[in-house]
Parts: structure tokens; C-alpha cells; sequence
């Protein structure tokens, strides 16, 4: 999905850190005190407990955290690449938790978020990565705005790694209102996920046809 976060580790200087950071909110994430927290408090405050864990363990550093919990929160562990000219796909693996850690934290994620959420197991499991990594992009971003040009390539990739067949407009509102995190974050740090996140479903409801 962000490709932006799978670059070679040489690309990265701190990337020991950010999988320090992965490895810690992959295993928070897996536990079941964060299960139990879950069924007690919801998906919304499940996010929140999340970033709040993500926080800590990046030192406060809201980009950092907010990068940290975009790996984290993926929910698949290579992206596919095209080699031009021959056609050949390569899978380039993500950074990740051990297998174990990582299948728990699948099965774990927060999937219930709006009031079109799909009634299946799967839910929106894959929206926490879309909603942290266009956040990560505005509170990080200083002189470009690249959200609109990278929410395009996300979804052009998830249509060609078959994890949906056509480009989702549902990603396209959550990347939208990722970004609205990442400039509310710039003003005022003690804004949370959800407070960002309800949005959609109150604006269905405040808004009907």
C-alpha cells in the first residue's frame, strides 16, 4: 500500500527505529489487553489507544509515530513491483513483526470505524493504514503537497495486487480526512484519531438526500 515507508534502509537513517516502533505497536496491537480494551471501548478508541501507544514508544515525535503506526497497522507484508520492460513482479517485503505477532495483530486490528463499514470480518482493517499515512504526509509534508498524487498511486496499487477490484472511493474519503488529522495535529497536539474520524459518519448523517 505506502510505498512511501518500504524504501531501502539506507534511505531511511532511523529505520532500526521505526522498526523498533513497528515491532512495539505490532505486539501492543496483538496483545489482549488491547483486545479486551476493543470490545470494552470500541474501534474509534481502539485507534486512539493505538497512536497513544505509538506516541510513546516514538518519544512523543508525532511524525515518527505517525509513520510508526501507518507500517504497523498494514495489513499484508510485501508490496508487488513491476520491472519495466520484462513485466516481471517482484515482492518487496514490507517492514513488519515476526509472523506470529504480526498474524495476531491481523486478527486484532480495528475494523469498524463508519456506518458503511463492509459486514464481513475484514471490515475496513486496511483504512487505519490509509487514515496515518496521509496524516504522516501533511504534519511531515513542509513545501509539497503530494496526498492527492500518492492517494492515486495507492489506489492504482491495490487494484493491481488484487486487494480490491476498482479504485475504492471510501480509501479516497479517508485519505482525505488523514490529512485533515496531519494539519489539525499542526495546531493542536492533543487531537485524536477518532475526534478526526467520525467526521465521515456525522457529515452522512448531518447531511441526508
Amino acid at each position: 500500500m505506502f510505498s512511501i515507508v518500504v524504501i531501502q534502509e539506507s534511505f531511511f537513517p532511523q529505520q532500526s527505529n521505526l522498526s523498533k516502533a513497528v515491532n512495539h505497536i505490532s505486539s501492543y496491537i496483538a496483545s489482549k489487553e488491547f483486545l479486551e480494551f476493543k470490545k470494552e471501548s470500541g474501534d474509534l478508541s481502539a485507534a486512539d489507544s493505538i497512536y497513544k501507544v505509538a506516541l510513546k514508544s516514538s518519544r512523543n515525535d508525532h511524525s515518527e509515530a505517525l509513520l510508526a503506526v501507518c507500517v504497523a497497522t498494514l495489513p499484508y507484508k510485501e508490496v508487488p513491483i513491476v520491472i519495466p520492460l520484462i513485466k516481471s513482479v517482484w515482492n518487496y517485503p514490507l517492514v513488519s513483526a515476526s509472523d506470529s505477532i504480526y498474524n495476531l495483530k491481523n486478527e486484532n486490528l480495528p475494523s469498524r470505524f463508519f456506518y458503511d463499514t463492509p459486514l464481513n470480518d475484514y471490515g475496513d482493517k486496511d483504512k487505519l493504514a490509509h487514515f496515518f499515512g496521509f496524516a504522516f504526509l501533511s504534519y511531515s509534508t513542509l513545501f509539497f503537497d503530494f496526498g492527492n498524487l500518492i492517494g492515486n498511486f495507492i489506489e492504482a496499487f491495490e487494484e493491481d495486487f488484487k486487494i480490491q477490484s476498482s479504485v475504492d472511493y471510501r480509501d479516497l474519503e479517508v485519505n482525505f480526512l488523514g490529512k485533515c488529522f496531519g494539519k489539525f495535529l499542526k495546531e493542536d497536539e492533543s487531537v485524536l484519531p477518532s475526534q478526526v474520524l467520525v467526521m465521515r459518519t456525522l457529515y452522512y448523517f448531518g447531511n441526508p438526500l
